[in-house]
């Protein structure tokens, strides 16, 4: 399979005379998709069906892939089996019966509340890797941050007194968050065992006394799942999710919600009225007698 893939790097390079990045990109989403099918068995690009291809564009969406990336990965394959079709390598261009990913709906996943407090009940405060954990959930969802800027928080960042704390978010732009009184107690809870510091310190620290990395919380939160018995996929970015919609779902301004979480642009944030959209319409099916 991957012999194929060199013929047709050869091809772009060569023949269409593409810049060296663009082929490395669609070198490295093909070998992304012959990852995917050698995990499922495939050891021949003639045993490729339509459906390996959906399944696919799938994973990347539910590993939270953008869709502008999943539509360039779709492409790399679709150019990739026009260029097998033409060198006689596969007799079907399965890429034809799949649509494009940009017509996509693609609505944030959530927790509800009871799963979020759910979740944020799981750390062992006990210990001190329990009280760094129970504090890192606890602001994750009291502010709504990234997981990148949940891990780059320095110590200087968060004034638990005032209840604000200054995170950068994408582009370097900074924004100031308010903390809630539980996120508040849990982060002195956390301070208390941690010990004094640098303001430029980073925050969170692992047992190594080493940032905590994004990978890090990632296994973390996911442990956390598990073991409070959560049977949905629980992830860093979910929380986020959450925090937005449930602020909505209270009544909170989009304006307000879109400040909060550091959008450049309202479009993006509008996607969140979408998912409270839904619950409208689940909750008007539940009780309404002629729905």
């Amino acid at each position: 399979m991957l012999t194929a893939i060199r013929q047709f790097i050869n091809y772009l390079r060569i023949e269409r005379g593409l810049a060296t990045n663009t082929c490395v990109a669609y070198e490295s989403d093909l070998h992304l998709f012959v990852d995917f099918l050698e995990r499922r068995g495939v050891r021949a690009w003639p045993s490729v069906t339509a459906d390996h291809i959906v399944e696919f564009l799938a994973e990347r969406h539910e590993l939270k892939r953008s869709v502008n990336t999943v539509l360039r990965e779709f492409i790399a394959v679709r150019v990739f089996f026009r260029f097998m079709m033409q060198e006689r390598l596969v007799s079907d261009d399965v890429t034809t019966r799949v649509e494009a990913p940009k017509v996509w709906r693609l609505l944030p996943e959530i927790l509800s509340e009871e799963e979020v407090e759910q979740l944020l009940a799981a750390p062992d405060v006990s210990t001190w890797r329990g009280a760094r954990d129970k504090a890192m959930l606890e602001l994750l969802y009291a502010a709504g941050l990234r997981v990148s800027e949940l891990v780059k928080l320095r110590l200087g960042d968060v004034d638990v007194q005032s209840g604000f704390l200054r995170c950068t978010g994408k582009g370097g732009k900074e924004r100031l968050v308010p903390v809630g009184s539980h996120a508040r107690e849990a982060l002195q809870r956390y301070l208390a065992l941690r010990g004094p510091g640098a303001g430029t310190e980073p925050l969170f620290l692992t047992a190594r006394r080493c940032a905590m990395t994004r990978v890090n919380f990632w296994k973390r939160i996911t442990w956390y799942a598990k073991a409070a018995g959560m049977a949905k996929a629980v992830y860093p970015h979910i929380v986020r999710h959450s925090f937005a919609t449930h602020l909505l779902m209270h009544g909170a301004d989009l304006r307000v919600v879109q400040e909060l979480l550091g959008h450049a642009d309202i479009s993006t944030t509008q996607i969140y009225t979408h998912v409270d959209h839904q619950r409208l319409k689940s909750i008007h099916r539940q009780f309404h007698p002629r729905a």
